[in-house]
């Protein structure tokens, strides 16, 4: 049975940080540059999911978009803009996952699936920082 796939992108603004805490600040600094700053910093996030399924025949959708529009507006947008990744979203609390880009895509990835149950499955999931800079995730 042939499989399609199907994008819908969202964006959101937060601020982050990387920071160890097992390094002292000059050691953060050293490992992650300006990503360190105790200020944070922010950024414009594109985020990209794609999921896959089966073309129903009556509908000729894989799922009904108005449920996927949903789990992102509740699992994404709701949680992450203008937030600070690491004070507002408890994954990525000190000493938890650091919030980058890649762990964002994983994170992301695996709420959104959940959301959407068998409805269809999550192929991959793209967080871009800027025009310059993005990380993808696909499923293991």
């Amino acid at each position: 049975m042939a499989t399609a796939y199907l994008s819908r992108r969202v964006t959101f603004a937060a601020a982050h940080r990387y920071r160890l805490p097992e390094l002292s600040d000059e050691e953060n600094a050293r490992r992650f540059g300006l990503c360190a700053r105790p200020n944070y910093h922010g950024h414009t996030y594109t985020c990209e999911v794609t999921v896959r399924g089966v073309i129903d025949e009556r509908s000729g959708m894989i799922l009904d978009l108005a449920d996927l529009d949903r789990i992102l507006e509740r699992d994404v947008r709701a949680r992450f803009d203008h937030a600070n990744l690491n004070l507002d979203v408890a994954e990525f609390a000190e000493g938890r996952m650091m919030p980058t880009g890649e762990n964002l895509a994983r994170h992301i990835f695996h709420t959104v699936q959940l959301g959407l149950g068998d409805a269809a499955q999550v192929s991959e999931v793209r967080v871009a920082e800027d025009a310059t800079l993005a990380a993808i995730y696909r499923g293991e």
